[in-house]
């Protein structure tokens, strides 16, 4: 697809930070998806959108390969991930645009840029496209360092990480998930902002 690989690094604190806000919000996603408010294919056009921004190789081929299985053009597929929203209907350009600035911000989105998806989707429905984001995002920042170590081993050089980074990030999955769950359900029990800015409430589970 011609797309440029591990564009955004993370670390691990923000991997256990994405775990930790993919999980309380993917239960929006799915239930939006239940009610057929959110299709597969608006889902793998937001995956996609994010995993450009990204650069992310294992998702890149995992949602070419779904989006493609869903009837969705090659054309459609490239273009989404060369960040290019040309042909996006109206009704889901709105949504495309924020996961690009969620990834463009590494899951810090402004305040108007998440007003503007309310405004235009409602509560519920924006709750399942942030989770939708957040479930990608997860995807894209685990799986930048299991491609890297993936092709390092293949025998091709990487130059934007290194194979220690690439070992800490894949193996910190162990202690993170368990630690992110656990903070998830305490914050869900304690009706914590499920997204916040600088520390000023927004929306409340």
């Amino acid at each position: 697809m011609g797309q440029e690989l591990y564009k955004n690094i993370y670390g691990t604190k923000e991997l256990y930070v994405a775990l930790y806000k993919g999980i309380r919000t993917f239960k929006y996603m799915r239930k939006n998806k239940k009610m057929n408010r959110i299709s597969s294919h608006f889902i793998e056009r937001i995956m996609l959108a994010v995993t450009e921004v990204n650069g992310c190789e294992v998702c890149s081929y995992a949602h070419t390969k779904i989006a493609l299985e869903q009837g969705m053009s090659e054309k459609e597929i490239k273009m989404l991930l060369s960040g290019i929203t040309e042909g996006i209907s109206e009704g889901e350009m709105t949504a495309i645009v924020f996961a690009q600035h969620y990834a463009d911000t590494r899951g810090n989105p402004s305040k108007e840029a998440w007003n503007r998806v309310v405004k235009v989707y409602g509560t519920e429905k924006a709750l399942g496209i942030l989770g939708v984001i957040r479930t990608i995002m997860i995807g894209n920042i685990y799986g930048i360092a299991l491609s890297a170590f993936r092709s390092r081993i293949k025998g091709k050089k990487i130059e934007k990480t290194t194979l220690f980074y690439e070992i800490k990030m894949i193996m910190s999955i162990i202690p993170l998930l368990p630690a992110a769950l656990i903070h998830a359900f305490i914050s869900n029990r304690f009706k914590i902002d499920v997204i916040d800015f600088n520390g000023k409430q927004s929306v409340k589970i």
